[in-house]
């Protein structure tokens, strides 16, 4: 797997397994980093700047996951604004990007990700 582009690329198309697998390295890494940042500076300006940091990186690379599944389901990237939408938004987006497959073949963001496996 290419964390590389699971993480920073917000083109082409992911499956599933890359979408869950992708989430629970970010949240592991997210508890990981804001655990060790708190043990080593805890309430100090320098946490807190370390900690919005890491937090506005890992929203960029779940949002890269996220954007690469809308892709897969054949639809925009801008179908992840859908989270914005208090509670319907997160349980819509969840089930589409982590539940439903993918278009089969082709479409307009790339090769089927299935297709080689």
């Amino acid at each position: 797997m290419d964390w590389g582009y699971l993480f920073t690329s917000f083109e082409g198309r992911i499956n599933r397994a890359k979408f869950w697998a992708g989430y629970v390295v970010l949240w592991v890494a997210t508890a990981i980093v804001v655990g060790i940042l708190s043990v080593i500076l805890g309430d100090s300006a320098s946490f807190w700047i370390l900690y919005f940091i890491a937090v506005v990186l890992i929203v960029l690379a779940g949002l890269a996951i996220q954007i690469k599944r809308w892709h897969d389901r054949g639809k925009s990237g801008w179908w992840v604004l859908i989270n914005l939408i208090p509670i319907i938004g997160f349980w819509w987006a969840i089930i589409e990007t982590g539940f439903l497959p993918g278009t089969p073949g082709s479409n307009e963001y790339g090769p089927d990700p299935l297709a080689g496996a």
